[in-house]
């Protein structure tokens, strides 16, 4: 009996991929705790720092009103005044800052009606310059508004952009259990230069992980040309090396429409993968890519290097030689584990590389979402949330079919 074909097959689906904020199973990497619904998820706990800053403009004024009322009249609390309208201002509504504004001018203007010094020139210049920053006050939280309204838009289209550009694969496609999970190492950002899709075709499920050279708006349109390129040779050709082809003329030809540095040197790393329809097999062909890991059902870990070295895609023209597809056992319920190197090169506070066959060996999951979750939380640590390239995973399980039961017994 092959490792691997220990597996129920009644294992929890999970809709889609997995996007940055999921919740993590456990905080260690391994047997995990089932999903919970989002309505029987414990209530978020209050941020005690966000709770003290909404408060800050109404703490101030107190503040202000008894350093005056307890200190002798020629000491002021005026830089507490001005403050409170300031500090209102990017975080209170424009009625929230304009009535902190008021209750400024109004404390003010008692305390100096009780203490009979509103006729003073200092008192009166006091009051006027304190009044005059609650109406900058106000003008100032209408322009944080409009450039908050501004930076939705903006993450509402980068948002647009992903689903068109890198969508979710389904949970299930041609029978196997699939979830996907991209990390960007940069702060509210939604793509970068990583990649990966999923194609039915009538050879079978084609899968594809890849990291593009170069950062910023010149990676996401390879990225659109790879996927797409891969989407029409995963249903029209006939095997996986001659998809791969197809993938070097397309970036071929985009890196003619290319000016500067990028139109010789652009190239992609990338694997390809094929799991055909009702047999136990994966195939793959690795263009510079991580190798993939292959997960059994018993916690047997196996990697699948490239037997040859292969040039990335976009880099054909330095070497010519044909592409080969090497087969490897795919038993029920093993999952297929494909990455980029945000993961394998991810470091810890002493430099070390987080090394995902070491991480994952020995480890039992009963869903690629919850391996998803659990690498993507335990890589997080690992780096002390401060990953220096993106990552994509991708991770594609088979379920135990009759025929592996019966073999099982």
């Amino acid at each position: 009996m092959r490792p691997g074909e220990l597996e129920d097959e009644g294992a929890p689906a999970r809709a889609g991929g997995r996007l940055p904020g999921d919740p993590v199973p456990d905080p260690g990497l391994g047997d995990g705790p089932e999903r919970v619904p989002p309505h029987a998820r414990p209530p978020r706990r209050t941020s005690y720092g966000r709770a003290f800053v909404r408060l800050l403009p109404m703490l101030l004024i107190v503040a202000a009103v008894l350093y005056d009322i307890f200190t002798p009249r020629y000491f002021t609390a005026g830089p507490l005044y001005t403050a409170a309208p300031l500090v209102a201002a990017p975080i209170y509504s424009r009625r929230g800052t304009a009535l902190t504004g008021v209750a400024v001018v109004a404390a003010v203007i008692g305390l100096q009606l009780t203490k009979g010094v509103i006729h003073y020139v200092d008192s009166l210049t006091e009051l006027i310059t304190i009044a005059t920053v609650a109406v900058l006050a106000v003008l100032v939280n209408g322009f944080v508004r409009r450039t908050g309204e501004r930076l939705v838009s903006v993450r509402e289209i980068a948002e647009a952009a992903q689903r068109a550009v890198l969508p979710e694969p389904a949970e299930r496609i041609g029978g196997f259990e699939i979830a996907a999970c991209y990390e960007a190492a940069q702060a509210d950002a939604f793509i970068g230069g990583d990649l990966y899709a999923v194609q039915d075709s009538p050879r079978g499920i084609r899968l594809i992980v890849g990291d593009v050279r170069g950062k910023g708006m010149g990676a996401v349109a390879a990225v659109a040309v790879v996927i797409g390129a891969f989407r029409e040779a995963a249903e029209q050709e006939a095997t996986l090396e001659a998809v791969a082809q197809r993938l070097e003329r397309a970036l071929a030809r985009e890196g003619t429409r290319r000016d500067g540095l990028d139109a010789f040197e652009g190239f992609t790393t990338a694997v390809l993968a094929e799991l055909p329809h009702g047999d136990g097999i994966v195939r793959i062909v690795n263009r510079g890519h991580p190798p993939p890991l292959l997960l059994y059902a018993d916690g047997t870990l196996r990697p699948l290097p490239a037997r040859e070295s292969a040039l990335p895609l976009g880099m054909g023209e330095l070497g010519v030689w044909p592409d080969r597809a090497e087969e490897a056992g795919f038993p029920g319920g093993a999952t297929l584990l494909l990455y980029t190197d945000g993961l394998s090169e991810a470091r810890d506070a002493r430099g070390e590389f987080y090394e995902p066959h070491v991480r994952l060996a020995g480890r039992v999951f009963r869903h690629p979402a919850e391996l998803l979750d659990t690498l993507a939380g335990d890589v997080r640590r690992h780096s002390g949330g401060g990953m220096a390239d993106d990552m994509a995973l991708l991770a594609v399980r088979r379920p135990c079919s009759t025929l592996d039961r019966r073999h099982r017994k």
